[in-house]
């Protein structure tokens, strides 16, 4: 696996595409449609571990907008001015500020994890076999939903590091050139600690161990155009049943065994009932 993308879906915001206008009925499969997916989902041990990848749409409903959104905070600044370490090294006053800014709107009292990321904490909770959580964003949504074993493969806002001595500190306040390292006490090399464009994802190997053992892989709210991460269901075609629940499809939507298109608040829930069953403990039915 290689070098990826920047957080948060770490793609150059594209030109947005139309949505379609029938959400609602999109993600509602139909009667034949939903015994096929519960006939497929039968088919996956209880003790099959399952790896969730999510990217930036499961945040979307909770008010952080993606790269994609034309009006979204991305839509205003060049990625090579604030996401990559040249940027950094060029301007750190200019950086910190970007990142100051993102840090305050995550922290905003409106801004709380949706049914979605719920959901997900739910089936992390409940299945036999075990749930990775896989994130691209830097948001704290998911931990605030209670979702264990949960990997941020491109950083947390939530925290900084010093480039000195490489200390991770929890970090809710603003940084700035002139913020001292709690640890070793060097003034100016504190940054935040997310994944720039150039720089590698975080925990790749334990990312890597999650999936040659996975039985089912999910990709939720992602573009399919970030690598490393668009190339995991790559990766576990043909050992593991894979299922992409978006908005809209995406890049990489031919590689799935299951498409399931709709608001993440709506699809994902749906799906989690599904997969747990009746008695809410992974007996699909």
């Amino acid at each position: 696996m290689g070098r990826g993308g920047a957080h948060g879906e770490g793609a150059q915001p594209a030109q947005r595409r139309r949505l379609p206008g029938r959400h609602a009925a999109a993600c509602r499969l139909s009667r034949g449609g939903a015994r096929r997916l519960r006939a497929r989902l039968r088919l996956i041990a209880r003790d099959a571990p399952i790896v969730v990848l999510t990217g930036a749409g499961i945040s979307r409903e909770s008010g952080l907008a993606t790269f994609r959104d034309a009006d979204g905070i991305w839509a205003r600044v060049r990625i090579e001015d604030v996401a990559t370490p040249e940027a950094f090294a060029r301007d750190p006053g200019r950086v910190h500020a970007f990142y100051n800014a993102r840090r305050r709107q995550i922290a905003d009292p409106a801004v709380q994890p949706n049914a979605a990321h719920h959901a997900l904490a739910r089936l992390a909770r409940a299945w036999p076999g075990g749930v990775t959580v896989v994130t691209q964003n830097v948001d704290d949504l998911h931990d605030r939903a209670g979702t264990p074993n949960l990997i941020h493969m491109h950083g947390e806002l939530a925290k900084a590091r010093c480039g000195r001595c490489g200390a991770v500190t929890p970090w809710r306040d603003d940084l700035s050139v002139e913020t001292a390292c709690p640890s070793c006490g060097r003034a100016g090399a504190m940054r935040p600690h997310v994944v720039w464009f150039g720089e590698m994802p975080l925990a790749m190997e334990e990312i890597a161990a999650a999936l040659d053992r996975c039985g089912l892989f999910v990709s939720i709210g992602t573009s399919g155009s970030v690598y490393p991460a668009a190339g995991f269901v790559a990766e576990v075609r043909g050992r593991a049943r894979t299922v992409e629940l978006n908005l809209e499809p995406s890049e990489g939507s031919r590689l799935f065994d299951e498409t399931i298109h709709g608001p993440a608040t709506r699809v994902v829930p749906d799906f989690v009932n599904r997969l747990l069953g009746p008695d809410g403990r992974g007996s699909s039915g």
